[in-house]
């Protein structure tokens, strides 16, 4: 697996090592050591999540805070879409700066989402099926959603016309630190 530099610290993106031969290819798409030693700590996830989505639908930004903070390690199987992480911890010398890669099912990149960052996407195909594995189950109360476009975080989204949302993600409000 290949660690990808982001412009936000703890924000990893990874590549695992495909190998094809005539039947087609194999991947390890997660190994527990082995991402241990890329991200230089031990995570325990705990759960498991799938997601399809139609093109242009917009899910984010949405982010589980303390004491059941979630990191995220996102794929897409299935499709392409535009991932996206900001970094909320208010200490970090970039508080509020994002970074978005595409993953897609034919790239086969994962991003690791640490605690303490928002995390949303967009469906650029057709369709995309997305799993990620989070390191706390869903908490409601502490659950936090950001307006996707919240001019204070500036998110460049590569929108060709307006996205689908969800009506909490519509009625989300701009970032409030609390």
């Amino acid at each position: 697996m290949r660690l990808i530099d982001t412009p936000l610290p703890g924000l990893a993106l990874l590549e695992p090592t495909v190998f094809h031969d005539e039947r087609g290819s194999f991947c390890e798409s997660y190994q527990q050591s082995t991402f241990d030693a890329v991200i230089g700590r031990t995570v325990t996830f705990v759960q498991d999540n799938q997601v399809s989505s139609v093109e242009g639908v917009l899910r984010g930004l949405h982010e589980q805070q303390a004491p059941h903070a979630q990191g995220k390690l996102v794929r897409a199987v299935q499709g392409e879409v535009f991932d996206v992480a900001v970094d909320l911890r208010e200490s970090s010398p970039t508080f509020l700066q994002w970074a978005g890669v595409t993953l897609s099912a034919e790239n086969r990149r994962q991003l690791w989402i640490p605690e303490g960052f928002a995390h949303g996407y967009l469906v650029l195909s057709a369709g995309a099926e997305v799993l990620y594995k989070t390191t706390d189950t869903w908490c409601p109360a502490l659950e936090r959603t950001i307006a996707w476009n919240d001019p204070r975080i500036g998110i460049r989204w590569p929108l060709a016309r307006e996205p689908i949302l969800s009506e909490k993600d519509r009625l989300a409000l701009p970032f409030d630190p609390r």
